[in-house]
C-alpha cells in the first residue's frame, strides 16, 4: 500500500456545520495545488490510462458543458504561478506536459488538476450526473451513479433524507454563475487508499473517530457554468495522518 498524504488540511475539517454546510467561495481558491500534487497526479494519470471507463464518463449531450468547465479551469490555471497554459498544452507543476484534447475535456482535466469534477445538469425537477472524471471516489462507484439524480447519487447515505434532498436541490437550483460555494466533509479511515470505489449494496463499515488512523476530507466546490447552465461539483481530496490532525491548531 502506497501512502499519498498531505501534511495538513487548509481548513478545520472537524468543525461541525449543519447540512448542507455551504459557504461562499472565492473563485481564485477553487483549484488547489498542495504538497501531494505530484503523487496524486501520478495515480490519477495511471487510472485514466489503465481504467478510463471506471474513472470517467460523459453523456454525448454534455460535451459542451465539459468543454466549458475545461475552459474555466484553464483560465484559472493561467493565473496560477505553478502552471504554464498554452493554446495546445499545459505545463504542470510536476514537469509533465498535458495536451489539451477538447474531444475528451474531462479526461484532459483529470490529468492536470487534483480535483475530481462532476457535471450536474437539470433534467425535469432534479439535477442529474451527466459527466465526471472521478479518480478518488470515497466509497462509491461512478458507473452506478452516472445519469442518476441527486437523491439516487446519495444512496445509501443515511443522513440524506427527503428533507436534506430538498435542501440540496434548492442549493443546486440557486447557485449563481460567478458566485460559487464550497463545503467540506470529514471521514476517518484505517486505509489511506484514494481510489476506493464501492457498490451501493456493499457500503463501507464506518471507522470510529477514536481509532481512525487517517482523516479523509473533501473540499467540495459548487459552481454554475454561465454558458451551458450546468453545475460543476468539484472534489479536492485531502488525506492526512491522525496525529497531524490532532496536533493542528484548529484541533486544540
Amino acid at each position: 500500500m502506497t501512502e499519498i498524504l498531505q501534511t495538513c488540511i487548509p481548513y478545520d475539517a472537524l468543525a461541525a456545520r449543519p447540512l448542507p454546510g455551504v459557504a461562499p467561495l472565492n473563485l481564485e481558491d477553487w483549484l488547489i495545488v498542495d504538497d501531494a500534487y505530484a503523487a496524486q497526479m501520478s495515480l490519477r494519470c495511471s487510472l485514466l490510462s489503465e481504467k478510463p471507463n471506471l474513472v470517467s464518463a460523459l453523456s454525448e449531450a454534455s460535451l459542451p458543458a465539459a468543454q466549458e468547465v475545461l475552459d474555466m479551469a484553464l483560465d484559472q490555471l493561467a493565473r496560477h504561478v505553478d502552471f504554464d497554459v498554452g493554446p495546445q498544452a499545459v505545463h504542470c507543476p510536476d514537469g509533465r506536459v498535458v495536451a489539451i484534447d477538447r474531444a475528451q475535456p474531462l479526461r484532459t482535466l483529470g490529468q492536470i488538476i487534483q480535483e475530481d469534477i462532476c457535471l450536474m445538469e437539470k433534467v425535469d425537477d432534479e439535477h442529474v450526473l451527466t459527466g465526471a472524471v472521478l479518480c478518488f471516489p470515497a466509497s462509491w462507484t461512478l458507473a452506478e451513479k452516472f445519469m442518476r439524480p441527486l437523491i439516487g447519487i446519495h444512496v445509501p447515505v443515511v443522513e440524506y433524507d427527503d428533507n436534506i434532498a430538498k435542501r440540496v436541490q434548492r442549493l443546486f437550483d440557486g447557485v449563481r454563475a460567478g458566485r460559487p460555494l464550497w463545503r467540506k466533509n470529514a471521514l476517518w479511515y484505517d486505509d489511506p487508499s484514494l481510489f476506493t470505489p464501492r457498490l451501493e449494496d456493499a457500503p463501507r463499515d464506518p471507522v470510529p473517530e477514536q481509532t481512525g488512523a487517517y482523516l479523509r476530507s473533501e473540499k467540495q466546490c459548487i459552481l454554475r457554468l454561465p454558458k451551458t447552465d450546468a453545475v460543476v461539483f468539484s472534489i479536492h481530496t485531502f488525506m492526512v495522518r491522525r496525529e497531524q490532525v490532532m496536533h493542528a491548531p484548529a484541533a486544540r
